[in-house]
């Protein structure tokens, strides 16, 4: 809110100087860099606490100062986290989805060091194998960020994930490869979420009888989508839910409230009997 009443004064101004709707999105666009800036600061405070990987045990209670509301029994949810990030960026998420029900919430950190998609996704598989053997459940929900969706997506879509994958959540995931910082492709796995990567193409490939249903939500002022809608699910086997975010960048999706309540009815919704995808919107300004 502070960041809304310091950029305001600049309205006038920009409108004198440029067409409304040219303002309207600079002004979107101001906010939504400040918010990433403060985002980033905050991650940055948070980010040693998350080197370590996370113990596995049973169910967390939810935090003392939250009001836990009444549901049924949920599957687990594993988090998973983007490139050269841990698993620090899913503090607030997992506050939100503990407070609303979920019991048993797990990260999973994958190695910086990784210089292979498909091999972080094996170890996925591992874990979330064990996950389910561990709790008893059959299947998991999955929500990934960046890197951490595709990585996901590989898993159920060309490992066998979706027989324990429920429902897969990705978060400014590029689905269909990105073209931003072109000087990172020195790093293989920047090289594999390039348009028309091996990898890439192997997603395109058939999918028939995947059971996953999975929901992306993307930013209309994510800087590291290349083209922005390359973080859209677009297969004609999987079923697929877009959800176009408007008014915040690529470091609040796993941050803002408004994009948690997203994900806790994306997670909620019983599976979709339809298989054709379809595309919602959700404002947040």
């Amino acid at each position: 809110m502070m960041v809304t009443r310091a950029v305001q004064p600049l309205l006038p101004l920009c409108q004198r100087l440029l067409p409304i709707r040219l303002a309207g999105l600079s002004l979107a666009l101001l906010k939504a860099t400040a918010l990433e800036l403060a985002i980033l600061a905050g991650h940055l405070l948070l980010y040693p606490s998350g080197i370590v990987q996370e113990r596995h045990s049973g169910p967390l209670p939810p935090p003392r100062d939250t009001t836990t509301l009444p549901t049924g029994a949920k599957p687990p949810v594993m988090l998973l986290h983007g490139f050269i990030d841990n698993r620090s960026v899913f503090v607030l998420l997992r506050r939100n989805l503990t407070q609303h029900g979920r019991q048993h919430i797990e990260s999973l950190n994958y190695s910086p060091l990784t210089c292979d998609i498909r091999t972080a996704a094996q170890l996925l598989g591992r874990h979330i194998e064990e996950l389910c053997e561990r709790t008893g459940q059959q299947q998991v929900d999955v929500v990934g960020h960046s890197l951490g969706g595709l990585i996901a997506r590989y898993y159920v879509q060309r490992l066998g994930g979706d027989l324990h994958v429920r429902t897969l959540v990705t978060l400014g995931t590029p689905h269909s490869g990105t073209r931003v910082a072109p000087l990172a492709n020195a790093h293989p796995i920047v090289r594999q979420m390039r348009p028309g990567s091996e990898l890439i193409e192997e997603l395109r490939e058939p999918a028939p009888g995947c059971r996953t249903h999975f929901v992306s939500f993307w930013s209309d002022l994510d800087p590291l989508m290349d083209p922005l809608e390359t973080a859209c699910i677009d297969h004609p086997d999987l079923l697929a839910q877009n959800v176009r975010v408007s008014g915040i960048g690529h470091l609040a999706l796993p941050v803002h409230p408004a994009v948690a309540a997203g994900i806790r009815q994306a997670l909620d919704l019983e599976q979709p009997a339809a298989t054709a995808a379809h595309t919602d919107g959700l404002t947040v300004a």
